[in-house]
């Protein structure tokens, strides 16, 4: 049955609804022993097609009859489509790249998040400079009434670990926002730094990244991250964050 199920999956993820459709339609009027046969002009590629003779193949190892296999591959598909369409993610990249894959840019993702923001936006990063997009497109969400608040690394005249004070220069550049650092770092966490660099948009989106809020990361350093759309990670590293500030794990600054 797992062979089935995994073969079930594998057409679902690869095919549209529509085709899906056509595939349990066919799957009704034939038997186990002939859907090899029967089930491959369905489809219209050749990858498409070798998904579905490994469904057939499954399919005679099993004891399902054919209305059950077709409402099974029905479920499958809705419930693909509904996950999918409430839970996008994205291969965010900045560096060198090749012909082979294909990703938004750093800065692309970060100005996405910030933009969307209605309500509130949560930004983390070790160091914060050199970046007037992303200073221009903070100003503006915070003219439209969005909730900024932003978690930095201290400069070493402030218990923290850089020589420049980024906090500071941020306060300065985006005075509208609610500037925070970790400051009592106790047990375990002695010496630790903000190294998390993330974005956070309403709960709805957020963008997970290595790349500071500096130019070089936004341009030219090899730097990965993912963009995240809907689903419950947004939600619950904005609800994170918040604890952080709520529990004074983190101070205002």
């Amino acid at each position: 049955m797992d062979e089935l199920l995994d073969a079930i999956a594998a057409l679902v993820s690869l095919v549209s609804p529509e085709k899906v459709q056509a595939v349990a339609t066919r799957v009704r009027q034939t038997e186990a022993s002939k859907a090899a046969m029967v089930l491959s002009s369905v489809v219209g590629t050749p990858v498409a097609s070798t998904v579905v003779e490994q469904l057939a193949a499954a399919w005679q190892n099993t004891k399902v009859g054919s209305d059950e296999l077709a409402s099974m591959l029905l479920a499958a598909s809705h419930v693909y489509t509904k996950a999918a369409s409430e839970q996008s993610t994205e291969l965010v990249w900045t560096g060198p790249t090749t012909p082979f894959v294909s990703a938004r840019r750093t800065e692309q993702a970060l100005l996405q998040v910030i933009n969307s923001a209605e309500q509130s936006l949560f930004i983390t990063s070790f160091v914060a400079y050199d970046v007037s997009t992303i200073v221009k497109a903070l100003n503006a969400a915070n003219d439209r009434g969005v909730n900024i608040t932003m978690l930095l690394e201290s400069s070493q005249n402030h218990g923290g670990s850089i020589n420049i004070d980024v906090i500071g220069k941020m306060r300065g550049l985006v005075p509208g926002a609610q500037l925070y650092a970790w400051s009592d770092k106790i047990g375990d966490f002695v010496d630790g730094r903000v190294h998390a660099k993330v974005a956070v948009a309403d709960k709805v989106s957020c963008f997970i990244t290595s790349a500071n809020l500096t130019g070089y990361a936004m341009e030219k350093n090899m730097e990965a991250g993912v963009l995240i759309a809907g689903g419950s990670v947004p939600g619950v590293l904005a609800d994170h964050l918040v604890s952080l500030l709520q529990t004074k794990v983190i101070q205002p600054v």
